[in-house]
């Protein structure tokens, strides 16, 4: 996929792009699993990560039990996670995350955020953390189909009144990846978690970055 000549907007990721919140994440759904008596593999956190609760959970008891998930494990399980993790002190922000929004912004940027996540004690912090609004963002509470599928991202381009040429995703999850390339939209990676790089190359990212220096300088390049 080409590099956008006419970009007008940057789709951020949030959970490991904006905020280092998946090891948070990793700590927890382990945890709401084992309450329920799975084995949940942590770094089945962060291939799944993107996607929305219930896909986790349903994939997760698929692989584990050879079975469909029940009403009750997935209402069960995932309200284990979410008291888990508003249990927990606030995840920090990715260094130089909010100093990057502020550059895009003062080029004309517009900034979006797509997320698979429902949990309000981050999704309440991106208005303060980075000034986006609600109207700016897709989050898990708006999605039929999350991550692969390409609906978040769709969505998030008609939410905006964008085309897929005028957009440039910045995800750090397999799934994400997958789902942003599939909405047509050019898709840069940050690796901020213990996955190696082919699996994000692989997965669709044009590029992929260890810091956010190296994403910066590209961007900065790329939207002069």
């Amino acid at each position: 996929m080409h590099q956008p000549g006419n970009t007008r907007v940057i789709i951020f990721d949030m959970d490991g792009v904006l905020y280092d919140s998946m090891k948070y994440h990793a700590d927890t759904w382990v945890a709401a699993f084992k309450k329920y008596g799975f084995d949940f593999p942590r770094i089945e956190a962060y291939t799944n990560e993107g996607s929305t609760g219930d896909f986790t959970i349903k994939k997760a008891i698929r692989e584990l039990a050879g079975r469909d998930a029940t009403p009750q494990e997935i209402e069960g399980i995932y309200a284990e996670k979410t008291h888990l993790m508003n249990s927990l002190k606030p995840a920090p922000m990715i260094p130089g995350m909010q100093s990057l929004i502020r550059t895009l912004r003062s080029r004309g940027l517009q900034i979006m955020v797509v997320t698979g996540s429902r949990q309000p004690a981050l999704l309440d912090r991106l208005k303060h953390d980075y000034g986006v609004e609600k109207h700016q963002m897709i989050t898990g509470w708006d999605v039929k189909r999350g991550k692969p599928d390409p609906e978040p991202y769709e969505m998030a381009l008609k939410k905006g009144g964008f085309h897929p040429d005028e957009a440039i995703v910045i995800e750090n999850a397999p799934l994400g990846i997958q789902s942003a390339v599939a909405a047509g939209i050019y898709t840069l990676a940050i690796n901020t978690g213990p996955l190696s790089e082919d699996i994000l190359s692989e997965a669709g990212a044009a590029k992929v970055f260890s810091t956010t220096e190296e994403l910066r300088h590209f961007l900065e390049r790329i939207t002069k």
